[in-house]
């Protein structure tokens, strides 16, 4: 049997992509402007994390109008979802062992 530290995949585990995933999993979709508020990113930081996420397949973007003004949303993915509960799990298992269960 492994450690659970290596069930952690890099590219869902850094903080900043670990939120956005577990945001989007949350909604439907998730406007661009939420995210950067609640994940207290500049702009030019979240879509560097988001370009991350989507060259994995982990998100999409995709680009429209409320009104006249322009947005983005990003949906998470299936391969996404999957990746995300893995990730949750390999933390689970971390908690567990660290706590002697």
């Amino acid at each position: 049997m492994t450690h659970p530290t290596g069930q952690l995949n890099d590219t869902v585990h850094q903080r900043h992509r670990l939120g956005i995933l577990t945001i989007a999993s949350e909604a439907s979709r998730v406007e661009f402007t939420y995210l950067c508020e609640a994940l207290e990113l500049t702009r030019g930081n979240l879509n560097r994390h988001l370009a991350v996420l989507a060259e994995a397949g982990l998100v999409t973007l995709e680009k429209g109008y409320d009104g006249t003004r322009p947005k983005t949303w990003i949906v998470i993915t299936k391969p996404g979802r999957t990746a995300l509960a893995a990730e949750m799990d390999a933390l689970e298992q971390l908690i567990r062992r660290h706590r002697g269960d």
